[in-house]
């Protein structure tokens, strides 16, 4: 494979989504190696993660999108170790002056105020509650939540407070926090959502090269609900061509988990992420790299995506339809499609702060 000219020639980006590291779209300059015969005797350097710290000024993010079922978000981390290479958040990294390519799964950003800021958020005389999601962006257990445990603080939080909260994951570390998701889930409060894309541990191990095999995901499914919490399957993205075919074996393996609903979204390329997931389609499967590209662009008007309201998420044209079909089917038959009960706003309650006296009355 010939180097890539955005990293240095002895650098070894093993087990990692991007193949590159190209400047973000703010930046003025960018950087290029230029390509040398490589020392045989030199020791090539791997890739190392390493993680920044951000003072968070508000941590409750919120969005008007009419296509989203939540208005408000918490994203305990900047950038995902993961390495999903179809991961829509990597454009985010370009704000930070950083690359979306490997400068996201490898350059992270913890929020460990991020509990205090929620709290006094929450305690806000104009606060309205409503659902908070958690991991809509990046995983909020991804493997630095075991080191800094920001989004279990957090939790801790919006259970003092009986805040609803619905937890986004493909990550195996929530089984953790099952402590305080089930007793929340008890009072109505939590719920969550469990991402699958293939049961193919092969391909998972490509797609998503620090993440949790399948099988263990779906075991992590299985001991959320023996725990009595309610969770989602997530079959998503959905690949054309490349994992299209496992929408039934999916939604079937998460039933057998326990999973209690399932929904599914169709692969989005926005910004830099459409370059990034070529190059990998291009490196890992060369021979079905242009169907897998051009039935994307079928289902977005020609382009590799569209980001129009209510069709961003699922496409357009037959094959989008047939999907939709196919699973509207097999959830049918498994009983997945009935809708989520809504979590509870009415048991929010301010806690007496710390130190503070207690009423008379």
């Amino acid at each position: 494979m010939k180097p890539d000219p955005t990293l240095p020639p002895d650098l070894r980006p093993r087990g990692r989504g991007a193949g590159s590291n190209a400047a973000g779209r703010f930046e003025a300059h960018s950087v290029s190696y230029a390509a040398e015969d490589p020392d045989p005797e030199a020791e090539a350097r791997v890739l190392r993660t390493t993680v920044s710290e951000e003072r968070a000024g508000r941590v409750i993010s919120y969005n008007r999108s009419p296509d989203l079922p939540f208005d408000r978000s918490i994203n305990p981390y900047r950038g995902c170790e993961h390495g999903c290479i179809y991961c829509f958040a990597r454009p985010s990294h370009a704000w930070l002056g950083l690359s979306p390519g490997l400068d996201f799964e490898t350059r992270l950003i913890a929020r460990p105020d991020a509990p205090v800021r929620l709290e006094a958020e929450l305690r806000a005389r104009s606060y309205k509650v409503a659902p908070i999601a958690i991991g809509t962006n990046t995983d909020p257990y991804q493997p630095i939540e075991r080191q800094y445990g920001i989004t279990r603080a957090c939790l801790e939080v919006l259970d003092r407070f009986n805040h609803p909260v619905a937890v986004v994951t493909k990550g195996t570390l929530i089984e953790r926090d099952i402590d305080l998701l089930a007793g929340m889930a008890a009072r109505g409060l939590a719920r969550v959502g469990v991402s699958i894309t293939t049961l193919d541990a092969a391909l998972a191990r490509r797609l998503e090269p620090r993440a949790p095999a399948p099988q263990r995901r779906l075991a992590t499914i299985r001991r959320l609900a023996e725990a009595g919490v309610p969770v989602r399957l997530m079959v998503s993205p959905v690949i054309p061509a490349l994992t299209d075919t496992e929408v039934e074996a999916i939604c079937e393996a998460g039933h057998d988990a326990g999973a209690e609903a399932a929904s599914w979204i169709m692969l989005r390329l926005p910004r830099e992420v459409s370059g990034l997931f070529r190059d990998w389609l291009a490196q890992h499967y060369p021979d079905r790299a242009g169907r897998v590209m051009n039935r994307l662009r079928e289902m977005h008007g020609g382009r590799d995506y569209a980001a129009d309201w209510h069709r961003r998420m699922r496409g357009e044209g037959v094959h989008a339809r047939m999907i939709a079909r196919r699973f509207d089917l097999v959830t049918r038959r498994l009983r997945l499609d009935a809708p989520q009960p809504g979590l509870r706003c009415d048991l929010f309650e301010v806690p007496l702060a710390r130190g503070a006296q207690l009423a008379l009355f």
